[in-house]
């Protein structure tokens, strides 16, 4: 059995983790890039396997950050199932927008200070 600290071994992505959460990400260059990530979430399920721990793939999402307008959606897949696109996600309390905007972050704020 591994343990579960070597998450980051053998990845050529970089992780992020922070208490249940994990991020997994990587500057896209190429296509290249795009495999490198894909095989690094197949080396996730290897880690989830020999660590016994449960990845739910129902809490798990694809977004991509960029400015430019791109037609061709994100392809990974985790455990054999496509992983759903998003176009924002809430990461320790801010949300991130795909279009790299704070207007969503923003507008989570005033809404939460008009309940206080």
């Amino acid at each position: 059995m591994a343990q579960e600290n070597d998450i980051f071994r053998n990845m050529e992505s970089t992780i992020s983790l922070f208490v249940d959460n994990c991020v997994i990400y990587r500057k896209m260059i190429n296509n290249s890039d795009m495999e490198k990530l894909q095989k690094d979430l197949d080396r996730l399920v290897w880690w989830e396997f020999e660590n016994i721990i449960k990845i739910y793939p129902s809490n798990i999402k694809a977004i991509r950050f960029t400015s430019a307008r791109v037609n061709c959606p994100l392809n990974y897949s985790l455990m054999g199932k496509l992983i759903r696109e998003a176009s924002s996600c809430k990461y320790l309390g801010i949300i991130l927008s795909s279009d790299i905007s704070w207007a969503d972050q923003v507008n989570y704020a005033v809404k939460k200070s008009w309940k206080a």
